[in-house]
């Protein structure tokens, strides 16, 4: 449901950036239709880049503190603006327009669990594309689910991840999963194993999650947006109901299945420190936004050495964002 939508958005974004050209052509007297069409692409991205300049500082006025030793200088912070910007659009506008998935080469060897990909709010598997052919290119079977209704309550949509761990497991022969889990996904893979235990997956990895919740998220709408909510206060505000449930819930055997990985200059994610889940493994990041987390070079190289290695790695590697 979700590429449908976006292929008629963008449709429309054709059609108002011809007649943008158009305009500029017939009222402002540029003769060159090439350069009106520049033009009037450069105002669409514009505006695209003004939507996730305001996310960031709404980001950063409601967010946490940043650790010392993730503080960006001037060209740092203009690596993670320029970096989240190109992933948003990528996704938005081709990722999720085209949701497939890379299968390994048949000439690969099966390397290690099978992974199961869970997007976040208002994707697809799209999403999951940078990172599936990186599991592709190491022989690791994998599949995704494309979580619908969209803005459907979480709980709604925890069947639809238990038949996709079944299917997975039936297909390759597998006891058990691993979950990778992005965003609202990290939440939907949390209820699944509240409600269906652990006997299905080896552990879980959850990528710019809000397990505490998002003040961001009392701008969305849906019931799944909702849940995700956080009120902002002096101390820092307090998670939605739901979430607080979720939390009261889990076992510490449960959490330790959990690895979280999240940046602390996520730009939908604030405070970000919400993504930090007491008992589970924490990976903190800097200079990475939300939506660039699961693409970027030094996370998919953490993500591929916790999925291919059974026991605890070491910690991030460093990265080359903070300056």
């Amino acid at each position: 449901m979700i590429a449908r939508i976006l292929k008629w958005l963008m449709l429309l974004q054709v059609l108002a950036v011809l007649g943008f050209a158009y305009l500029l052509m017939h009222a402002w007297g540029i003769a060159s239709p090439g350069i009106a069409v520049l033009l009037a692409l450069t105002m669409l991205l514009a505006m695209r880049a003004l939507i996730e300049a305001y996310n960031f500082r709404l980001s950063r006025r409601l967010g946490s503190p940043v650790p010392a030793q993730y503080q960006l200088g001037v060209q740092g912070a203009a690596r993670l603006f320029l970096g989240e910007l190109r992933a948003t659009l990528w996704t938005s506008s081709w990722g999720m327009l085209r949701p497939r998935l890379h299968a390994p080469d048949a000439a690969t060897d099966a390397c290690g669990l099978p992974v199961l990909l869970i997007h976040g709010y208002v994707c697809n598997r799209g999403y999951w594309t940078p990172l599936s052919r990186q599991l592709a290119r190491a022989g690791i079977a994998h599949d995704a689910v494309d979580l619908e209704p969209i803005f459907a309550d979480i709980e709604d949509v925890v069947p639809q991840v238990a038949r996709a761990v079944e299917a997975l497991c039936v297909r390759t022969g597998s006891e058990r999963v691993i979950i990778v889990a992005h965003s609202m996904g990290g939440l939907v893979a949390r209820a699944w194993l509240r409600r269906y235990g652990a006997a299905r997956v080896a552990r879980i990895i959850t990528i710019g999650t809000p397990h505490h919740g998002t003040v961001l998220a009392n701008l969305a709408t849906g019931t799944n947006a909702c849940q995700m909510r956080r009120s902002h206060g002096a101390l820092g505000g307090a998670p939605h109901a739901w979430l607080v449930q979720l939390a009261a819930s889990e076992t510490p055997e449960l959490r330790a299945l959990i690895t979280s990985m999240y940046s602390h200059h996520d730009n939908i994610v604030a405070p970000q420190t919400s993504a930090h889940l007491p008992g589970a493994r924490n990976l903190a990041y800097g200079g990475i936004g939300h939506v660039a987390l699961a693409s970027d070079p030094c996370v998919l190289h953490q993500l591929l050495a916790e999925i291919t290695t059974k026991h605890e790695v070491a910690q991030p590697l460093s990265c080359a964002h903070f300056s």
